[in-house]
């Protein structure tokens, strides 16, 4: 009571006592802390998810919460010290869900589960009878959103990007996007009754809280996209769009990106069909493609074998490029982010045709440059900056399908080959790629692959 107004900062505490061997006193100011309930036994935890293989029964603590925890129960209190009651609720959590069973990392598991979960997502999203969009029930009119506002970080930050081209091509609403360390930081002016969304795999995301909290009071309704429906930031959003990946153990975020991304063309298509800018036929349309998805992913999975193979080209490099245009750049600075993060290899990112405007001066034979083009509207454009890697000695790794390995293909240092796909699921299909070629260069590199150094899963600290 005395001393946790005194404490400054972001925190989540278990203290014990060696004098009260039966005690824990648990507090949480920024950071998340749970109690679990059992038979005669009790437990504190960051998650709910660290403590599935213990209990199924949670209470979740409140901003300010402290409690007082015994075999026996728990006793929480708030800032004010004012005793209150936190329901207790099942976690949804399982011991099982946990184990790597016959993969080698977590990491591998969760890229070869994206065609289920994709599949488990979609199926909360699309109705496949009527082949129409369906998003859960909300307190506001989504027709009367004009503009919209994206706030994430790191991987979740990439996949907003890829939603803003959704959104704004098919509904035709401007979107802003930011990373949350800088958004409230600048003081945006936000336009009455806009939407703000915010996406976070944990949902406890410091920066992307605090960014929450910013637009809430300044107005904003709240939309959040998350991996954990009873994480702080689904409690504080007033529409929660959950992707139901299942838990994500590695440290370098996968299937809850695909997840995040098949949420955002839901999301896109719903506001185009509300906004009068989508009609039935493509809406279906649309749906159709979505429906494709997981069997497109599969397609993809099945090059593992080739991409563990050229993996021994790229990881003698210090430096690697990656290119791509339109949706596929978001996708060129995710890849660039999964092989810095798990195999320490220098990576970045660039919209092609930004090429020229500098990172074309570290062109040479000792960088090689990871183009993601599927064949399309767009691929000329992409091939003609492939060819100033090339005449600059520079070497090319092309991710593509058959027709724009047939076209563009030869020369490069290697290729990997995807599925034909429409545009609008090509940014799921073509994460497989980057995010296998980063896990089989880190296996190459002997890197931890679950744990790079000096990451953690979930960011509680701003």
């Amino acid at each position: 009571r005395t001393v946790l107004p005194r404490l400054r900062g972001a925190f989540a505490l278990a203290i014990v006592f060696p004098e009260y061997p039966d005690r824990i006193i648990g507090a949480r100011l920024g950071s998340p802390l749970v109690i679990g309930h059992g038979e005669g036994e009790m437990f504190v935890g960051s998650d709910a998810l660290a403590l599935a293989p213990l209990t199924q029964r949670i209470s979740y603590l409140e901003e300010g919460d402290w409690a007082v925890v015994t075999r026996e129960g728990a006793q929480i209190f708030d800032l004010e010290g004012s005793e209150v009651e936190r329901e207790i609720v099942a976690s949804g959590a399982s011991a099982a869900e946990v184990e790597r069973g016959n993969y080698r990392h977590f990491m591998q598991k969760e890229i070869f589960e994206q065609p289920t979960v994709v599949a488990q997502t979609l199926s909360s999203y699309v109705r496949q009878g009527d082949q129409t969009v369906a998003l859960p029930q909300m307190d506001f009119d989504l027709s009367s959103i004009d503009r919209m506002t994206i706030v994430a970080c790191g991987t979740s930050y990439y996949a907003g990007m890829v939603g803003r081209y959704w959104i704004e091509q098919f509904a035709r609403v401007p979107v802003d996007i930011d990373v949350a360390s800088e958004f409230r930081y600048r003081e945006p002016p936000l336009p009455k009754g806009g939407l703000a969304l915010f996406i976070s795999q944990s949902g406890e995301t410091a920066d992307t809280l605090a960014a929450l909290r910013y637009c809430k009071a300044q107005g904003q309704t709240i939309a959040a996209i998350v991996n954990v429906p009873t994480s702080t930031m689904a409690r504080e959003a007033d529409l929660l769009l959950p992707i139901h990946a299942g838990p994500e153990i590695g440290v370098a975020s996968t299937k809850a990106f695909t997840c995040q991304l098949a949420v955002l063309a839901a999301l896109a298509a719903k506001l185009a069909v509300v906004k009068g800018q989508m009609g039935r036929d493509e809406e279906q349309e649309v749906v159709r493609h979505l429906l494709e998805a997981p069997a497109c992913l599969n397609q993809a999975l099945d090059h593992d074998d080739d991409i563990a193979a050229m993996a021994h080209t790229i990881a003698p490099a210090r430096d690697v490029l990656y290119l791509g245009r339109g949706a596929d750049f978001p996708m060129a600075l995710e890849g660039a982010l999964k092989l810095k993060e798990i195999s320490y290899i220098h990576a970045e990112g660039y919209a092609s045709g930004e090429m020229k405007h500098g990172p074309i001066a570290l062109i040479d034979e000792d960088v090689p440059v990871v183009v993601i083009a599927p064949s399309g509207p767009l691929f000329e454009k992409t091939v003609s900056n492939m060819q100033e890697v090339r005449a600059r000695g520079g070497q090319v790794v092309l991710i593509s399908d058959a027709d724009g390995l047939a076209e563009a293909g030869e020369g490069c240092l290697a290729t990997i080959e995807m599925p034909r796909v429409h545009p609008l699921i090509a940014p799921l299909v073509y994460a497989v790629p980057v995010q296998l070629l980063a896990y089989h260069v880190a296996l190459v590199k002997g890197t931890d692959v679950d744990q790079p150094r000096n990451l953690a899963k979930s960011v509680t600290v701003e």
